[in-house]
């Protein structure tokens, strides 16, 4: 009898949407926090606008980015994934646009200040997945 390997991956349980948000949007806040601090071109005023900033760069990465990218998909396969890229700097500018009190100057600042906040939030989502688990892979199971 032959033998089969079936993967699987054991589906977490998904937080309901408030806490989700929450912890992207503390995630958020401390990337810019992060980037506040690293760049003389980013000036966030207090508490109000960098919460503000961080709802709307998550709301934004999580409904409105995925539709840009889809509707943008030939773009970012031309550009090898530079599109990609421009679409999480649009994000960043959105969130400085509808926050008020918050500034990036330059080019190179969005630039710099969008691949901080990637990092920030990778590095995050890793230590949250260490310490809940979810990222532990799982061994084949044999059927």
């Amino acid at each position: 009898m032959p033998e089969y390997v079936v993967w699987t991956q054991s589906r977490p349980n998904r937080p309901i949407f408030i806490v989700w948000l929450a912890i992207t949007v503390g995630i958020n806040v401390l990337a810019l926090i992060v980037v506040d601090a690293m760049f003389s071109g980013v000036t966030i005023g207090h508490w109000g606008p960098l919460l503000v900033g961080a709802v709307v760069l998550t709301l934004g990465n999580a409904f409105l980015k995925p539709i840009l990218a889809i509707l943008t998909l030939p773009l970012i396969i031309v550009t090898l994934g530079l599109g990609y890229f421009a679409l999480n700097v649009a994000m960043l500018a959105l969130a400085e646009w509808i926050a008020g009190d918050f500034s990036i100057d330059g080019f190179w600042t969005y630039i710099g200040a969008t691949i901080v906040v990637w990092i920030v939030n990778v590095v995050m989502q890793a230590v949250l997945g260490a310490i809940s688990g979810q990222n532990v892979k799982r061994p084949a199971r044999r059927v």
